[in-house]
């Protein structure tokens, strides 16, 4: 045994040495075509994080009908959409303008989204132009056959009238994509209420960068147990309502604090038992095990469905030496109805019916269910 060891590792030590000259035929094969389309402010300033962090292998589009705030965003793309209607002055809050606006633009649109193989569409809802105009960008990617994929921030509750609005774009967005990620405002004035506002909110653009440059980079990168599009096509094909954890660690016990770190993540506070669907690249340097990269995956992965389709693969970088980085995407979580705070859309929506309530007790069923999901949280966290 100790031979086959041997030869293996002298073995490992050429293909190092030839990993760097790719095959002239293999060249000519065309990547999958990866698209992050950024809808109104709050996606265009997430599209403006991603162009400055720079992503291979993925095109940036920013999409907006305020022409200033267009200006200032970095993208490969910049689309002033509603030029007529708005005079690039913005939608002013009403989704009806950003839809319109983006139905006018639909034909430049298509042309920007042709031969899509995956869509990635940023979007904070509540608003005008991104609410109205994510819908729309979703048909179209659809159509186009694409796989889709939106990231939606949730307003805060005080936010009375935008969250009826961000309940209707919600609904429009679940019926159009594959998958819909949500992120809750509401978790950065609980996480961070001393930050200054221009940080608390680059924590969520940060969130969203990291974990679609995550998903582009399994994609685009060769790794040692390679993912392909096909395979990340499989779990996020019919995903439903997901969760994405981003994990990186430093230390000795380098694979469980990579997975301490991925099930404490503040903002994705949710429970994902009986998930059906797991999609896990980890990322390391010249020293990790494989037996780290397996308890990875188990320790991420033991709680859910027994018959969940799982995923995993691993990416060496000399860069990551002593350090690990893990993105985990859960797809099919059981509380499809998932929205910010609240666990149901009809939960939210009963809690805001009445404008101006001064009624701040969280309702039973909120408490128990965001318990249970710490809970569950927590004895994972226990076995590591």
């Amino acid at each position: 045994m100790k031979s086959i060891v041997s030869k293996a590792q002298a073995y490992l030590e050429q293909e190092k040495n030839l990993r760097n000259e790719v095959d002239e035929e293999i060249k000519d094969f065309e990547l999958p075509k990866i698209v992050v389309v950024g809808c109104g402010g709050s996606g265009n300033n997430t599209i403006r994080r991603i162009s400055q962090m720079g992503i291979t292998g993925a095109t940036t589009i920013a999409i907006n009908t305020d022409k200033q705030h267009l200006l200032r965003t970095k993208a490969d793309k910049r689309v002033l959409i509603g030029r007529s209607i708005t005079r690039g002055l913005g939608a002013g809050g009403y989704p009806e303008i950003g839809r319109k606006a983006a139905e006018l633009a639909r034909n430049v649109l298509e042309e920007l989204l042709s031969n899509a193989d995956m869509v990635f569409i940023c979007v904070g809802l509540g608003g005008g132009t991104g609410t109205g105009s994510a819908p729309v960008v979703a048909d179209i990617a659809k159509k186009q056959g694409a796989i889709t994929i939106a990231f939606a921030q949730m307003p805060f509750k005080v936010e009375r009238a935008r969250i009826g609005k961000a309940i209707a774009g919600l609904n429009e967005l679940k019926e159009i994509c594959d998958t819909v990620v949500l992120l809750d405002n509401n978790k950065l004035l609980e996480y961070y209420p001393n930050l200054p506002i221009d940080a608390a909110f680059s924590v969520m653009d940060q969130l969203v960068a990291e974990t679609i440059k995550g998903i582009v980079s399994t994609i685009a990168e060769p790794s040692l147990v390679n993912i392909d599009f096909a395979d990340v096509k499989a779990i996020m094909g019919h995903g439903g309502v997901s969760v994405m954890l981003v994990g990186e660690a430093k230390a000795q016990e380098k694979a469980s604090a990579v997975v301490r770190d991925c099930l404490s993540h503040p903002l994705l506070d949710v429970d994902y038992r009986g998930a059906t669907g797991a999609l896990v690249h980890i990322t390391g340097g010249n020293d990790l095990t494989l037996k780290e990269a397996e308890d990875i995956v188990e320790n991420l992965t033991f709680s859910i469905s027994d018959n969940a389709n799982v995923i995993w693969g691993v990416r060496i970088d000399e860069e990551f030496e002593n350090l690990v980085r893990t993105v985990a995407i859960m797809t099919g979580i059981k509380h499809k109805e998932f929205v910010g705070s609240c666990e149901t859309l009809e939960e939210w929506e009963k809690e805001n019916k009445v404008k101006g309530s001064t009624n701040t007790k969280e309702p039973k069923e909120r408490v128990f269910v965001k318990s249970s999901a710490k809970e569950k949280r927590n004895t994972i966290i226990d076995r590591l």
